[in-house]
């Protein structure tokens, strides 16, 4: 069975080498450029499917009669957005100070849009929680560099997975591309998969 051709709405390199571990290559690669502000009183994981969608639907006329998949990855700490730390090293230790010591939730929402323009979602939560920081813990992973443009001003698959002491759920979602659902999404979606 010949596969419909597949649009990834993300730039992330993360994302593509996830989508490789499905056996995935996307045709073509397209990165949404969208208001990324949360609403007032938008709780994180109502946010985390909205950009997922509004992604897709940015994405939806780059390449007619593929597949487009889009992805958003939310790091939340109650009821707080912890946005991607994308200019500063400051705002990076700010989430690590926020994080130490505590359990968050990592949300992850995938969208699929069929070749008919039906939207599918699946939202995937992880809870994650860091071991106590100490401020030259945190000072060597902001110098590093590895936090800058993460949500939550981390890479779990850097040097602050030694970090983690626990985690329940889907560590490819907080990665940045939850596989389970990505997987179940594509094939809903008339994307044959092996």
């Amino acid at each position: 069975m010949s596969r419909p051709p597949l649009l990834l709405a993300s730039s992330s390199p993360r994302r593509r080498d996830l989508l490789a571990q499905l056996g995935v290559v996307a045709d073509g690669v397209f990165s949404p450029d969208i208001d990324e502000t949360p609403l007032k009183g938008e709780i994180p994981h109502v946010y985390c499917q909205r950009m997922a969608v509004e992604k897709a639907a940015a994405a939806q006329n780059h390449m007619p009669g593929a597949i487009i998949l889009a992805c958003d990855t939310t790091v939340a700490a109650g009821r707080r957005i912890i946005g991607e730390a994308a200019a500063t090293d400051a705002a990076v230790a700010e989430s690590l100070q926020l994080l130490s010591g505590r359990r968050h939730r990592v949300h992850s929402a995938v969208c699929v849009v069929d070749a008919s323009g039906k939207a599918r979602t699946r939202l995937s939560t992880t809870i994650v929680k860091f071991k106590s920081l100490g401020a030259k813990e945190i000072a060597a992973y902001v110098a590093c560099g590895e936090g800058i443009g993460k949500a939550g001003g981390y890479a779990i698959q850097g040097r602050a997975g030694g970090f983690v002491s626990f985690l329940s759920g889907s560590y490819s979602g907080v990665v940045g591309l939850p596989l389970y659902e990505t997987r179940a999404l594509l094939e809903a979606s008339g994307y044959p998969l092996g």
